[in-house]
């Protein structure tokens, strides 16, 4: 079956409006070319000092899928989609064996001075000891951002996705290899492929709501 292209991306602002979770999906397959594009596009995202602490696994194998879908209380979108998007956050990536190679690329690029690099050698380690317990929270923090971006660079591209946050931590580690890894985190997963239903579009409450001005009680009136 011949993976299917969108032409013409949408914008941003229109890829925000038509988004919407789909849990039935084409069969389907992504181009390798488009593949790369929506990861080049999610590893753009914003982390806190760069430190990037996502640990993104692309799952793609039927049996990996199945055993995926097992660790999510069955949920058939991950069968049916030709790819899963486990993000994962590493607590332990602002240590020295994985800041080093960020330092030297923001030198490289040209966006970091010598001097920006030894005061963040400084303050990485500091503000993040000094996170204590929220380490964690921080890094899912920014793996789901990346998340987001994928998302809506895949409805930009004609897919679509359903972010999923109902799965057992261990279990989906397990089926990704990092067992052993106490600092790792799940975030959620996020099957991406073409929708086989529409996109309904559920309603949002009126702004007022839950939108606030200065304060909470001060509701926003547009």
């Amino acid at each position: 079956m011949s993976p299917i292209t969108q032409t013409k991306p949408l914008d941003v602002p229109s890829a925000i409006a038509q988004r919407r979770s789909i849990k039935s999906f084409k069969s389907d397959p992504i181009a390798p070319e488009l593949l790369k594009q929506l990861i080049e596009l999610t590893v753009a995202a914003p982390s806190s000092y760069n430190l990037q602490q996502w640990r993104i696994v692309v799952v793609q194998d039927e049996e990996q899928k199945k055993a995926l879908a097992a660790a999510a209380w069955n949920q058939k979108q991950i069968i049916e989609a030709p790819v899963t998007f486990v993000f994962a956050a590493d607590a332990d990536a602002w240590k020295e064996e994985d800041l080093e190679p960020i330092l030297n690329e923001g030198i490289k690029t040209g966006a970091w001075t010598q001097d920006v690099v030894n005061y963040f050698k400084k303050a990485i380690p500091q503000t993040q000891q000094s996170l204590g317990e929220k380490t964690r929270e921080y890094a899912v923090k920014d793996a789901i951002i990346a998340a987001t971006h994928l998302s809506l660079a895949a409805e930009s591209l004609g897919l679509s996705t359903c972010f999923m946050n109902g799965w057992i931590e261990d279990k989906v580690k397990e089926v990704i290899g990092a067992a052993d890894k106490p600092s790792l985190a799940i975030a959620l997963l996020l099957p991406v492929g073409y929708a086989a239903e529409p996109r309904r579009n559920p309603g949002r409450l009126p702004l007022a709501y839950n939108v606030f001005v200065d304060k909470l009680g001060n509701p926003y009136q547009g």
